[in-house]
Formats: C-alpha cells, sequence, structure tokens
C-alpha cells in the first residue's frame, strides 16, 4: 500500500461522491481556500445522474450484495419530477441551453449536462480524482480525540476500466465529507418465497428499458415514483401489469393518482401487498387472487449505505437513517471535522445542498460556529422525540418536512446560509406544478402550460438574468478567472450580457437513445 501525507499549509478536506451534493461541497470549500479533493469512484462526475445502461450487477438484479457495482439506479425514459426553475444553484441557475432538452422538466440527461456545466465554470474538475473508489475512512488520532482535533485516514483504490482495483493509496485529511448519494443500495421487502422463487426477479435499481418485459405478465410492488414510471412504461409491452401497494385504501383514494393511472390503461391490475412467492411460479396477494407471473419488479426504494466509514460506532449508518446527525449534517462527537451532505430527502436539490456545504465551509474556517457537543446531542434527541410524539417512524428521520417542522425544507438554508430566499413566483410554480398538476394527471402534468402570470413574469426574469449569470460563469471559466473563489454581481452579469461570447457547453445536445426525449 502506498502512504500520502498532506503536505499543504491549507486545511485539507476530503469530499467523497462527485454527484450533485459532492460538487456542492467542492465549490463551497474551494470559495473558501480549503484544499479540496472529492474521490469519485465513477469515470465521470454526475452521481446518479450520469446515466449507466448497464441493467444489473452481474448474477445479482436484485442488488442483495453490498455495495452494488453499478452505482446509477436511472433509467432510461426519467424525466425530473420537480420544474428546473426550481433545481438549480442560488447563482447558477438550471436554464435552457441552446442545443438541449429546454422542457421544464427535462430528461435525465439534461441535469447531467447542467453538472458538467457546473464543474467546467467553477473549475472543480481540477479537484475531482476519477475512477477512485473510496474503500475506508476511519480517525486517525486516538479514540479519545473528538471533533477539530479528528484527523482522518481515507484509503482509496484506483478503478480499472475492466472493474479491477489497482492498490490502495493511504492519505491523511483534516476533515471528510460524505457525499456518496443513498439512491444506490436497494432496500427489499420481506416476502415469503423470495428467495427461491426462479422466474426472474429484479429491483427497480436495475431496471433501464421495457423491452426485455415483452409479452410477459410482471408484477411490479411499489406505488411510488419508480413503481408508477415503470408499470406505466410496460403498457403497451408487457401483458399484463399488476402493481402491489401497500395500503389499497391510501392508493384508491385521493388525490387521484392510482386511480387515474389504472383508468387510462386497462392492462395495470391493483392489488394489496404480495403475500408470498410459489415455486410454481405464482404470484399471491394478500386478498388471496393468484397471478402467474413471468417477472417481479420491487420498486421498493434504497437504504442508505457508506460502507467505508469507520467511526468506532460514533456513527451508526442504518437502512433507513444515519445518527446521530445534528441537523442532518454534523455528528456531535466528530464535528465539524466529519459531516454528510445529501442525506436528507424530499427537498429543493441542488439548494437544500448548496446551503449544507455553505455551512460546513463556514465552520470549517471558523467563520461560523457549531454549539457544544452536548447542546448538539440534546438537539438530536429532542428531534426523536418530536417525531415519535407525532408518530413519525424512524424511516422518515431525514424526510423533510416529515409532519413536525413543515416549513424546514425553506428555514433549514436560512438559518445555516446566506443563500438568498427563494422567490414566491419559485415556490408557487413548485407547488402548482410539483404537487396540485402532478395529483391530477399524474402522466401529463410535466407538459402543461398553466401558469399563473406572476409565475409568467417570474420566468422571464429569471430566464434574463440566470441565462446572463450562466453565461458568466462559463465565460469567467473560459478566461482562466478564479472563479470558484467568488460569487456573482450584478456588474459582471451586465458586462457579460453585452459583451462576452456564449462558451460552448461541454456537454452538447443528445436526445435519448437517439430519438426524441420521452414523455411518461
Amino acid at each position: 500500500m502506498a502512504t500520502c501525507a498532506t503536505t499543504t499549509n491549507k486545511k485539507s478536506v476530503c469530499v467523497v461522491g462527485a454527484g450533485m451534493s459532492g460538487l456542492a461541497v467542492a465549490r463551497e470549500l474551494r470559495r473558501e481556500g480549503l484544499a479540496v479533493t472529492v474521490m469519485e469512484q465513477r469515470s465521470d462526475v454526475g452521481g446518479q445522474w450520469l446515466y449507466d445502461d448497464r441493467r444489473a450487477d452481474a448474477g445479482d438484479q436484485l442488488g442483495v450484495t453490498a455495495p452494488v457495482k453499478v452505482h446509477s439506479s436511472m433509467y432510461a425514459s426519467v424525466r425530473l419530477i420537480g420544474p428546473r426553475e426550481c433545481m438549480g444553484f442560488s447563482d447558477f441557475q438550471f436554464v435552457p441551453r441552446p442545443g438541449r432538452d429546454a422542457r421544464r422538466f427535462p430528461a435525465h440527461r439534461e441535469m447531467y449536462c447542467y453538472l458538467k456545466d457546473f464543474c467546467a465554470a467553477f473549475r472543480l474538475a481540477g479537484v475531482v480524482r476519477l475512477n477512485t473508489k473510496v474503500v475506508r475512512v476511519a480517525m486517525a488520532s486516538s479514540p479519545e480525540a473528538r471533533g477539530g482535533d479528528v484527523k482522518w485516514k481515507v484509503r482509496s483504490v484506483r478503478v480499472e476500466l475492466d472493474g479491477g482495483e489497482r492498490v490502495a493509496v493511504e492519505e491523511v485529511f483534516d476533515a471528510v465529507v460524505v457525499a456518496n448519494g443513498h439512491y444506490s443500495q436497494p432496500r427489499l421487502p420481506s416476502i415469503k418465497g423470495l428467495e427461491v422463487w426462479r422466474r426472474r426477479q429484479l429491483h427497480s435499481h436495475s431496471y433501464r428499458v421495457p423491452d426485455p418485459f415483452r409479452g410477459e405478465v410482471v408484477v411490479v410492488v411499489g406505488c411510488g415514483e419508480s413503481g408508477l414510471d415503470i408499470a406505466t412504461e410496460l403498457c403497451g409491452v408487457a401483458k399484463e401489469i399488476h402493481l402491489a401497494t401497500k395500503s389499497m385504501e391510501d392508493a384508491t383514494s385521493p388525490p387521484p393518482v392510482v386511480s387515474k393511472l389504472l383508468s387510462n390503461h386497462a392492462d395495470i391490475h391493483l392489488h394489496p401487498p404480495v403475500d408470498r412467492l410459489c415455486s410454481d411460479g405464482t404470484v399471491a396477494f394478500a386478498d388471496d387472487v393468484v397471478v402467474a407471473a413471468d417477472t417481479v419488479i420491487y420498486c421498493t426504494g434504497y437504504t442508505y449505505s457508506i460502507p467505508f466509514l469507520d467511526t468506532a460506532g460514533l456513527v451508526t449508518v442504518d437502512v433507513d437513517h444515519v445518527g446521530p446527525l445534528y441537523e442532518h449534517t454534523f455528528p456531535p462527537a466528530l464535528a465539524p471535522s466529519l459531516s454528510f451532505v445529501g442525506i436528507p430527502m424530499a427537498v429543493f436539490a441542488p439548494w437544500f445542498f448548496e446551503a449544507q456545504a455553505r455551512w460546513i465551509a463556514l465552520v470549517l474556517t471558523g467563520k461560523a460556529a457549531l454549539p457544544p457537543e452536548t447542546e448538539m446531542m440534546a438537539a438530536v434527541e429532542e428531534g426523536r422525540r418530536a417525531m415519535d410524539i407525532a408518530g413519525v417512524p424512524v424511516k422518515h428521520t431525514h424526510f423533510i418536512p416529515n409532519g413536525v417542522k413543515p416549513q424546514e425544507v425553506w428555514e433549514f438554508v436560512y438559518r445555516h446560509s446566506d443563500l438568498p430566499r427563494m422567490e414566491d413566483w419559485k415556490v408557487e410554480l413548485f407547488t402548482t406544478s410539483n404537487l396540485k398538476n402532478a395529483m391530477e394527471d399524474r402522466e401529463a402534468y410535466r407538459d402543461r402550460d398553466d401558469d399563473s402570470e406572476s409565475v409568467r413574469e417570474g420566468v422571464r426574469r429569471w430566464g434574463r438574468v440566470a441565462g446572463a449569470q450562466y453565461e458568466a460563469a462559463l465565460a469567467a471559466a473560459g478566461r482562466g478567472d478564479d472563479h470558484a473563489h467568488a460569487h456573482h454581481d450584478d456588474a459582471g452579469v451586465a458586462a457579460v450580457r453585452k459583451k462576452q461570447p456564449l462558451l460552448p457547453a461541454p456537454c452538447q445536445f443528445s436526445t435519448l437513445n437517439g430519438a426524441t426525449p420521452q414523455k411518461i
């Protein structure tokens, strides 16, 4: 094993993962003058948004082995479920680009291209080590060390094109930020017969396109986003689709998401939970209905998985939560030298992650202070008690809002960063386009054009200002300006709008499989 020592006088920080959250962290840490190293196991940045057409780990379509070998869970037809106007960094908005997918809810590749542009605009490529897999993160200090006194040993291996791993390298860092995502390791249900059923079973992590299921009878377990997406996409391809839900009452009650889907597609049949998988290839549901199935697809979500992290028991990574974490970010006993970005769910991404990253950067440079360890731990415990009283299960620990603090998705950002407040028209747009419209017509809401006048005016203004801001960032990067360390100013945006040419985007137009991006 080769051993490398940190030689810079700057505080050194290792960021694990170069997806959306990892890139947000890298940018903020660099802005504060910290020495940043981002380790990414794949061959490019983007995380989940870097589409991988491999349908499964060889021989493990259920994703039982941890960690999975194929990181991305993206299927080919995915379109964003949130409007692009609400899904950008505060000073580098997700504006439509010439020659690319300009829809409000674009296909997944557009988000990948946007992250590539972000990486180029803030010159992050120089701090990202691609094809570098982190295999162990452990305390380099004595077990008695706490908080900022802890240093970290990070062991990584080089990932070869054939999947092989070369000699390990171990380095010591002043701090580590874990940003490896939580949509890769499948969560499987507990169903009798699952381990011995001989017909095809896979988790949605391994699903990519509908063609392999042509003419089959398919059971889809789960009525979340991926379950409804996949069931809809199989219509006209599979012979029959049987959709199993946890609760028939919830699935058939208002809002009419599932009911409308069933009325639009006669080949989708709704069932209560699967009771058992039988040796003769049939699937028995809780209401005693039995279906002879060719394939079962589990759309049952993902677990938190951080297999490389060793904190001597000070941080526990469970299937549905990581803890204890103060404000979903800092473990009290190890803060600020260890932190996590991207753990929360149901947030505005990357806006929320940007706020977490900003907070971490300010704390690591001493510009912001955390409460004492005892106070942070007390806050964590009080938060858990409040959730218990409200009946919020542990699996929703990081679901924001979780019923205890419904405004937390906004208030966290305002409490821990200096990011600008989300404009009212964006809040209205999200509430209408992403909530009300999606509930009314899940299959068509992405292509509706019924904005209020206040939203239309907001979008027009956003296109002008944010578009110029985007060009300013790319132009500055093209000139070699040290853009990563400065926020944009209005004068700079105005100057670019008048004088600077548009820099060619690193990611040019590409449609899904060479065709028009799919609607689902």
